[in-house]
């Protein structure tokens, strides 16, 4: 009653051994393609852990730069700034993540809660009452009077050039793992299945345990079982030739780290811009919001911060280095990856599941 494991002598099989056995070629099959695909697996892992290490760290040092400008040169709105300076870089951090953010709403949200720092503490620092509604009003002015000119649009533009790639390499990664997973997890049919059992396990049935399948035999079983998995091919070509692209994007004129370390400076000329403007922003401010209760004299001492030091360029050019050294490391591994799925029956047939250098071996019906 064998149902693959047929052949003219006797056997030492039984219909239950053969169940047993395509249970054995579908585990065993699996664990060869987790084994193939961990080198390639654990090199993309790395590198976003990697990327993402050496980029939180750029992102901590032009964070920190930017807080240092407001405790240095505009001390009495430093405290209040602290909040949106936060929130600016987590919304980075969250665009280069893949969240569904932009940098354009990142950067204008921040300047639309600096204005009324900047308007309350740097243009008219006699003001005392800064209501929520007054403060509302100020935000949404900003959008109107365009105190900061030019400078937050620049900004915008210079970080959404620069933060892109790092972007879509990011998910490009993460995407490349889910193909590899997926590959990992591909059903083997019943004739695969069938098949392997016939290549593997039926000498045995003749008590030939140590007989092993012909290479030629093993690679048309293979290329027949992974033909869905081979037509990856082109595709995964062309994924690594995107990676290669987006990596030399990202390194091109080192932009990222120019653009994250340049942000304190863009902030700065915002303000000035700002400040030299003030009688005029203060007119048309009155016009729009009302004026808001102001009085004479200094600003309390409560709003005064500790000046702190600009530290961490050392760490900035580590990860820098870092980052570019991985770069290039990731890059030279992938595109030697590039026939990984075109080649994945010939990596399986390889090693011990086949004879070589020797003049016997199963083809499939008898020993040849």
């Amino acid at each position: 009653d064998l149902q693959i494991c047929q052949h003219r002598a006797p056997t030492c099989c039984t219909k239950k051994m053969e169940e047993s056995y395509q249970a054995a070629v579908r585990r065993e099959r699996t664990q060869s393609i987790q084994a193939l695909n961990f080198e390639l697996k654990y090199m993309i892992v790395g590198h976003i852990t990697a990327f993402q290490e050496a980029f939180e760290s750029l992102l901590r040092f032009a964070e920190n730069r930017t807080s240092s400008l407001f405790e240095t040169a505009y001390r009495p709105m430093a405290k209040e700034a602290a909040e949106p300076v936060k929130e600016l870089f987590t919304d980075i951090s969250l665009y280069i993540l893949g969240a569904e953010t932009t940098v354009e709403s990142a950067v204008l949200r921040f300047f639309d809660s600096l204005f009324p720092l900047v308007y309350s503490r740097l243009i008219n620092p006699g003001i005392t009452d800064l209501s929520e509604d007054y403060t509302e009003c100020l935000r949404l002015t900003r959008q109107d009077i365009n105190p900061f000119g030019h400078y937050s649009k620049n900004m915008v533009t210079e970080l959404s050039k620069s933060l892109w790639a790092s972007r879509m390499l990011s998910q490009a990664l993460s995407l490349g793992i889910e193909v590899i997973n997926s590959t990992e997890h591909a059903a083997l049919s019943k004739e695969c299945s069938r098949a392997l059992v016939k290549m593997q396990y039926c000498p045995h049935c003749q008590g030939l345990t140590l007989i092993r399948p012909c290479v030629g035999y093993c690679l048309n079983v293979m290329r027949g079982c992974l033909a869905s998995v081979s037509e990856l091919d082109a595709q995964w070509r062309e994924f690594i030739s995107t990676l290669e692209y987006l990596t030399n994007e990202m390194a091109a004129s080192h932009e990222l780290e120019i653009a994250l370390s340049g942000i304190w400076s863009s902030i700065n000329e915002a303000i000035l811009h700002a400040q030299l403007n003030g009688p005029q922003l203060s007119a048309t401010v009155d016009k729009v919001c009302g004026q808001p209760k102001q009085h004479e004299g200094n600003l309390s001492s409560a709003n005064i911060v500790p000046v702190k030091e600009v530290t961490g360029t050392q760490t900035f050019v580590m990860a820098h280095t870092s980052l570019n050294n991985k770069r290039r490391e990731f890059i030279s591994y992938m595109k030697r990856s590039r026939t990984f799925y075109a080649s994945i029956a010939e990596r399986l047939c390889d090693g011990d599941l086949v004879m070589r250098d020797s003049s016997t071996c199963w083809n499939g019906e008898d020993v040849v």
